[in-house]
C-alpha cells in the first residue's frame, strides 16, 4: 500500500503543472503577485484618470467606440467604472468629461508615470526572478524610456481593441441582417459575446506576449513564449468572465464595505498577477524540460537558478 501511494505521489509529482506550482511558490511567486497588486491599485486610479482624458477626446464624438471601451474598461476592472447599470462606483460620463488641461489631470499624469513605470519595472524583476535570472543589466535611462513606450502602448491597444469591437459587431449585424436573423435572438447573442471574449484574448495574448518577452528583456523561443502567453491569457479570460461573481462575496461583506471598491481591486489584481506569474513560470518549466537556455543580458542569479532535474513534460 505504501509503495503504491509513494508510486502515485512520484507519478503526480512529475506532472507539469504541479511542477509549475511548486516552482512558482519556491521562488516566492505569490509574495512577487502580491506586491504586484498593491502597486497596480494606485496606478490604476491615475491611468483611468489620465486615459479618460486622452481618450476622451477620441472617443466621446463615437458612441460605439464610447460604449465598447467602457465595456472593455469593465471587463478589465469589474465593480470600478459604472457603465450605465448603476453597479460602478465611478460615473463614466464625469471621466469622459475630463480635460489634461487642469492641474488635477497634470498631478495624475505625473501619479501615472510614476505608478505605472514602478509597477513594469517590479514586474520585470518578478518574470526575470522567476526565470533564474538577474535584474536587466541595460542603462536605466533606456529601461524607463522602453517602460514608457510600453506602457503607452498597453493603452493604445485597449483603445484599438476597443475599436475592433466595434467594427467586429458592426460587420456581424450585416451579416445577420443579410441572413435574416433577428439581432435579439439567442444565436445573435451568443455570437457577439463569443466575438467579444475573442477580441479581449486576443487583446490578453498580445500584452501577455509583450510583458514576458519586452519588458522583461528575455529572449524567449516563440514555441516555449506561445505556451506561456496563451495559457495565462485563457486564464485572464476566464477570470474576466467571472470578475463580478469572483469578487461579489467580499465586496458585499457589510463589515467591508466602507473599503469595499479598495478591496475588491486587490482581490481582482491579484488574481490576474498570479495568473500572469504562474505563465511565466510555466515557460521557464518548459525551458528546463526542453534543455532550452534562455538569455536576457545577464547571468542567472546564485542561489536561484532554475531546476535543471530530467522530470518528464506533461
Amino acid at each position: 500500500m505504501k509503495q503504491q501511494i509513494a508510486s502515485i505521489t512520484a507519478r503526480v509529482m512529475k506532472l507539469k503543472p504541479v511542477r509549475v506550482f511548486l516552482q512558482y511558490n519556491a521562488k516566492g511567486g505569490p509574495l512577487l503577485a502580491a506586491g504586484l497588486s498593491f502597486q497596480a491599485v494606485f496606478a490604476v486610479f491615475a491611468a483611468i484618470w489620465v486615459g479618460f482624458a486622452i481618450a476622451g477626446f477620441i472617443i466621446t464624438a463615437n458612441p460605439q467606440l464610447q460604449r465598447a471601451f467602457l465595456v472593455l474598461l469593465s471587463t478589465n476592472l469589474p465593480g470600478l467604472i459604472d457603465t450605465g447599470s448603476g453597479g460602478g462606483v465611478l460615473n463614466a460620463d464625469l471621466l469622459l468629461s475630463t480635460s489634461t488641461l487642469t492641474w488635477t489631470g497634470a498631478v495624475a499624469a505625473v501619479g501615472l508615470l510614476f505608478t505605472a513605470l514602478g509597477w513594469l519595472a517590479s514586474g520585470r524583476d518578478a518574470v526575470r526572478l522567476l526565470f533564474g535570472m538577474r535584474s536587466a543589466p541595460t542603462n536605466f535611462l533606456l529601461l524607463k524610456l522602453r517602460d514608457l513606450g510600453t506602457a503607452f502602448g498597453f493603452g493604445l491597444a485597449m483603445l484599438v481593441s476597443a475599436t475592433l469591437s466595434v467594427f467586429s459587431t458592426a460587420a456581424l449585424s450585416s451579416v445577420f441582417g443579410w441572413l435574416g436573423i433577428d439581432q435579439r435572438s439567442n444565436l445573435a447573442i451568443v455570437s457577439a459575446r463569443a466575438i467579444g471574449l475573442v477580441v479581449v484574448l486576443a487583446l490578453d495574448i498580445a500584452v501577455l506576449a509583450v510583458f514576458y518577452r519586452v519588458v522583461s528583456g528575455i529572449r524567449i523561443p516563440f514555441r516555449l513564449l506561445a505556451q506561456g502567453v496563451v495559457l495565462a491569457a485563457i486564464a485572464v479570460v476566464v477570470l474576466q468572465a467571472l470578475g463580478s461573481s469572483l469578487l461579489g462575496g467580499a465586496t458585499r461583506n457589510p463589515l467591508l464595505a466602507s473599503f469595499a471598491v479598495i478591496i475588491g481591486l486587490m482581490i481582482w489584481f491579484n488574481l490576474l498577477c498570479q495568473v500572469t506569474l504562474i505563465g511565466a513560470t510555466w515557460i521557464a518549466v518548459s525551458a528546463d524540460d526542453r534543455g532550452v537556455e534562455l538569455s536576457g543580458g545577464a547571468q542567472r542569479a546564485h542561489g536561484v537558478a532554475a531546476p535543471t532535474g530530467t522530470a518528464t513534460a506533461l
